[in-house]
């Protein structure tokens, strides 16, 4: 219990220090969600367990993973954003279980102008980050993790890169069977900035908890986020939320359902919000493989629709 608490101080030392990141940071792509299971739930995905996507959330969740695994995506995003992703984990014999993770994204073509309006052409912008990962036990029930993450962005000529690290643990308790995660994501600095002024990687120190309840086949996730920005209220500390619900309807089919509280709060325009922030989804396993699916509402300004596919070993 006290390599417990000092572990946990030091994380929550590190995340109070993070406070200064705040929302003016860049690299922004970092905080979108990744893969179709994890945006199904809303994005509480902190304490879910065994399922190689878990290095883009809470890098000590790969102790988890029960076979070598991998799992990738890909979605086009509103506005013709093009965004995909890979992962994988395994574990290595005495030593603990390691991962790799890629996101990418890509923006598309942009119409190049002069400050008279005359075309001169076109451009691009891209922006990927590149993870790798080391998880272990650390005693019974207490798992802990982390990622080390290079961040590269292109727009048109100017480009910039940064070098980061990622911090997660879990504990598991047995009565009730509940599952808690600690992670801190996206600390480090910009190693070039895009003209001469450095910016602040968008930090977020996220805690969230997965309960099963007693003979019921599901899972209930509650998430918060961004915990280390400061807010004006101590409430408004956390209405960064989201909540997610796994059914196991049988040992081939999954049905879920989340909410992200924040998602809504910005995808409102108006007085309108329809569906912001709610999401749906479906997992079908057969084999050794399994298909995932997503629905994100955006409201009034549309929705995206995601698959993933995983292959266990």
């Amino acid at each position: 219990m006290k390599r417990i608490s000092i572990a946990l101080c030091v994380i929550f030392t590190v995340a109070a220090g993070a406070a200064v990141a705040g929302s003016n940071t860049t690299y922004n792509f970092l905080r979108s969600d990744v893969g179709a299971r994890a945006a199904a739930l809303g994005g509480s995905f902190i304490s879910m367990t065994d399922d190689p996507v878990s290095i883009f959330y809470n890098p000590s969740a790969l102790a988890t993973l029960s076979s070598t695994q991998v799992s990738f995506g890909f979605f086009k995003h509103l506005l013709d954003i093009n965004s995909g992703y890979a992962s994988y984990g395994q574990e290595v014999a005495d030593l603990g279980h390691i991962g790799a993770g890629i996101v990418y994204v890509n923006y598309g073509e942009f119409t190049r102008t002069d400050e008279l309006g005359n075309k001169l052409g076109t451009f691009s912008a891209n922006e990927l980050a590149l993870s790798v990962g080391y998880a272990s036990e650390l005693m019974p029930r207490v798992k802990y993790g982390a990622n080390l993450k290079f961040i590269y962005s292109q727009i048109a000529e100017a480009a910039s890169s940064a070098m980061a690290i990622d911090l997660g643990a879990l504990y598991k308790f047995d009565e009730p069977r509940l599952m808690v995660g600690f992670s801190l994501l996206n600390l480090g600095t910009q190693l070039d900035p895009y003209l001469s002024t450095r910016e602040s990687l968008p930090v977020d120190f996220k805690i969230g908890a997965t309960i099963e309840p007693e003979h019921v086949p599901v899972l209930l996730n509650l998430n918060f986020h961004h915990l280390n920005e400061t807010e004006s209220d101590f409430v408004g500390r956390f209405r960064a939320f989201s909540v997610g619900a796994e059914f196991t309807v049988s040992e081939e089919i999954q049905l879920r359902a989340g909410y992200n509280n924040e998602r809504r709060r910005e995808l409102k325009i108006g007085s309108s919000t329809g569906l912001a922030g709610f999401s749906l989804g479906a997992g079908v396993m057969f084999d050794q493989y399994k298909v995932d699916y997503a629905f994100n509402s955006y409201g009034t300004i549309g929705s995206l629709h995601r698959v993933s596919v995983g292959i266990a070993f």
